[in-house]
């Protein structure tokens, strides 16, 4: 399968704990509460922390889903592979497609907080300055990207800090506002907030569902190193369910605490700094600071897990000639995809700097990063009726694998299918033009491949029998 003189990914880099860490940092967790949390709570009000969880019980779904795709076929390039496989080439190479512009997009507008985060902690003053912020996140984004090249284990190694520690604070801050609700709350909780009752009818729910459903965004990275995994089969796949299960807990805690906490007033007012806002309440002085942290870890864990992502697509990709060759070829020592880390790492690059500096590219790229959420679940939408279709012998031969294999991954897809219909029917027609129009620029590597006889468009769908149960180990 490898191009070329090229050895290949490293095998057995990663462990069942390692992936399941590496899928919690995909979804930031302090970066995506700190980011959304305020737009979520003026869409949905008290009905936020429900959004969030029927949200994440279709999300679950396709975490299910890319479990057992992954079980069936070990390949870095995931959906790409497995759509390709089970649905059409042409649906498969658009959900690889879709990833490497959706990741390359985020990777300019995480760079810039994680710029602004960092100043934030020196100084409020300096988080304005607009060079200084450009090359501090242009920065840690070439730190991270170096990581990423060192190989999946050094990767791992530097995720387990970044991660653990942001992790460790966030649920510190969970007991600890927890247990102060009682003295410094502004509203009790109600088990009402994750009903529907709250929501202001079918649109309300709408609104409130694009912006919870990418919270969730990013837990897919265990898939992408799968190659790199011990007992891959089992553990990529568990990891992602285990990433899932825990920001899903984080989300529905921060919520529920900045609902108790803060008044609307409040939220609306700090929507720029919500957990800044939320740690001072919490442990005045102090908690600001320390929740800002954890912030600006995530941002930065995120961006190498995002590298992570894209360059290992772009590695399956070339490996199969749909892309250029030379993409599919790894480093000697490292084992990486250095050329498609070095590519993407310059293009994302050079749009964060022309994004602050130039005002009209800035405005294209604002549009652009708006569009990732019709990307993303157009390729999640498509795993989770992928494994229905590799399965589909099997269904019905098991309550398990009508559920797990069947039922559940079709309610993610279903519900990833609304999503993107709600999302093109409210977004502005820029936004719509932009995200439709990076898939439809798919069509041109895609045509030239087939032109030129990729292996990958000759690949078809075989029914795989009898998946065996995936445990989330005790070890994640």
């Amino acid at each position: 399968m490898t191009e070329g003189h090229s050895p290949g990914l490293r095998a057995n880099a990663l462990g069942a704990a390692d992936t399941a860490m590496m899928a919690v940092a995909g979804s930031a967790p302090a970066y995506s509460i700190a980011a959304t949390t305020a737009t979520l709570v003026a869409a949905a009000g008290l009905a936020s922390p429900a959004a969030l969880l029927y949200c994440g019980i279709p999300m679950l779904g396709i975490a299910w889903a890319f479990s057992y795709l992954g079980r069936a076929e070990v390949n870095a390039g995931a959906s790409y592979a497995w759509v390709g496989r089970a649905l059409h080439p042409a649906l498969g190479f658009l959900s690889g497609w879709a990833l490497v512009v959706s990741a390359t997009l985020f990777m300019v507008a995480g760079s810039l907080p994680a710029g602004a985060l960092t100043l934030s902690l020196f100084s409020p003053d300096l988080a304005g300055n607009t060079a200084l912020v450009t090359v501090v996140g242009a920065g840690w984004f070439l730190v991270m990207a170096i990581v990423v090249l060192l190989g999946a284990h050094v990767t791992a190694r530097v995720q387990w800090i970044m991660t653990g520690v942001e992790v460790a604070i966030l649920a510190g801050f969970v007991v600890a506002g927890f247990a102060r609700a009682p003295q410094i709350a502004v509203q009790s909780f109600s088990w009402s907030w994750l009903g529907f009752g709250h929501f202001d009818g079918f649109g309300g729910f709408a609104a409130a569902a694009l912006v919870a459903a990418f919270y969730y965004w990013g837990w897919d990275v265990s898939a992408n190193l799968n190659e790199e995994t011990k007992s891959a089969r089992r553990a990529a796949g568990a990891g992602g369910i285990t990433g899932v299960l825990v920001v899903l807990g984080l989300f529905l805690a921060f919520t529920v605490m900045v609902n108790m906490l803060l008044s609307a007033d409040t939220i609306a007012a700090d929507s720029g700094n919500l957990l800044d806002v939320l740690g001072q309440a919490i442990w005045p002085g102090a908690g600001g600071k320390i929740l800002s942290l954890a912030v600006m870890l995530s941002t930065i864990a995120t961006l190498e897990t995002t590298l992570v992502q894209v360059t290992r697509t772009m590695f399956a990709m070339g490996r199969d000639r749909t892309l250029p060759a030379a993409l599919g070829r790894t480093h000697p020592k490292w084992r990486t995809p250095w050329l498609a880390t070095v590519i993407v790492a310059a293009v994302a690059l050079a749009l964060f700097v022309l994004s602050n500096f130039l005002g009209s590219v800035g405005t294209i790229l604002t549009a652009a990063i708006s569009a990732i959420g019709l990307q993303i679940a157009f390729y999640y939408g498509l795993a989770g009726l992928a494994v229905v279709i590799t399965y589909r012998r099997e269904l019905l031969k098991s309550v398990r694998n009508l559920v797990f294999v069947g039922l559940w991954p079709l309610l993610g897809a279903a519900f990833l299918l609304w999503i993107f219909i709600q999302a093109v029917l409210t977004n502005d027609a820029e936004v719509n033009a932009i995200g439709l129009g990076a898939l439809a620029l798919g069509l041109v590597p895609m045509t030239i491949a087939w032109v030129r006889r990729s292996p990958y468009f000759t690949r078809h769908s075989e029914p795989v029998a009898d998946p065996a149960p995936v445990a989330v180990p005790a070890d994640t």
